[in-house]
């Protein structure tokens, strides 16, 4: 019985001593090298394409759709007519009011023949005269009210896109037509506030869309708007595209605007950087310790920083890095 004591309790005594030499040897860590790669420091934006030059055509008044061109994607001039909305009610007060211009027109040339023979007043006629003006300034307000009712192409160029038929009734803010050229074609992107210092006209933006997986997409910051909008918090950057994009009207984007690059810039994971009291350093294992060397870093891309220090390439360093990690640790490298 004295012997399994004795056995189980080598047994224990063992185990605490292999934990405890791991414990000596210090926790298991992982490792990057420093190599060379290219680097670049992007502002982030979302966008939609649209054409440069183009219209939308929305409906003045509220009123049924009685006639529709059933134009998408066909050329246009300007001021051909793409809807017609009903004007039935507007026809028949003008139809009403040319009556009453009639008689009034009659009954004024009735007022002068009795005037050269004394039967009638001047003030008579002149009355007569006064609500004649008046009949003929309410048709003219009639019939420029008609125009109303028809939805023209405001420019020259192509149906872009057309919505609604015959027998709808759009209200004032749908747009019912969009009216212009195909091409030239931009990204209308929002830039968050805080990042739209960094942003200036020529610099060339990577953008992403699902459609195109596999496709390098760029564009070129055309221009800027001056005035930001406060509720958003963005500011609305123009981004020209090549004429031979493959982005369509309508389509959303991401874009990587780049504020600026390096080409065979000494780089290492973000994650195996320490910031403390405005000093950045690394980890480095030497005879199983740490070791910590401070650093002066350059662009930060999304994973990796530029090291602009004496670092030589090749380095092994520790990463990622954790919050307890200090200097002259014991430590085990991870094969």
């Amino acid at each position: 019985m004295n012997w399994k004591k004795l056995l189980a309790a080598l047994l224990v005594l063992a185990g605490l001593g292999y934990g405890a030499s791991l414990w000596l040897r210090g926790p298991i860590v992982t490792v990057a090298t420093a190599q060379r790669g290219d680097v670049a420091e992007v502002v982030y934006a979302t966008g939609a394409i649209e054409p440069i030059t183009w219209s939308k055509v929305l409906p003045l008044l509220r009123a049924r759709i009685v006639e529709h061109c059933r134009c998408e994607g066909q050329f246009v001039k300007k001021g051909q007519i793409l809807a017609k909305l009903d004007d039935t009610a507007a026809q028949a007060e003008l139809a009403q009011v040319l009556t009453k211009r009639d008689f009034a027109e009659s009954d004024v040339k009735r007022l002068a023949n009795l005037i050269a023979t004394g039967a009638t007043t001047r003030l008579t006629l002149e009355r007569s005269e006064t609500e004649l003006r008046q009949l003929e300034s309410q048709i003219a307000a009639l019939r420029a009210r008609l125009t109303d009712y028809l939805l023209v192409a405001p420019k020259e160029g192509i149906v872009l896109r057309a919505d609604g038929q015959v027998g709808d009734i759009p209200v004032t803010t749908d747009v019912l037509f969009w009216v212009g050229q195909p091409k030239p074609l931009h990204v209308i992107a929002d830039v968050n506030e805080e990042d739209i210092a960094k942003v200036s006209v020529g610099q060339t933006a990577l953008l992403r869309n699902d459609g195109f997986p596999n496709g390098a997409l760029r564009a070129t910051v055309a221009s800027l708007t001056p005035k930001g909008d406060p509720m958003t918090k963005t500011f609305r950057a123009y981004l020209a595209l090549p004429e031979d994009t493959p982005l369509r009207i309508g389509m959303s984007v991401e874009a990587n605007i780049v504020i600026r690059e390096r080409k065979a810039a000494l780089l290492v994971p973000a994650e195996a950087l320490r910031t403390a009291n405005g000093k950045t350093s690394i980890f480095t294992v030497e005879n199983g310790r740490l070791k910590q060397m401070p650093v002066e870093t350059g662009i930060r891309g999304g994973r990796l920083v530029e090291i602009t220090s004496a670092l030589a390439e090749g380095t092994v360093l520790v990463s990622p890095l954790k919050a307890d990690f200090r200097d002259g640790q014991a430590v085990r490298v991870a094969r």
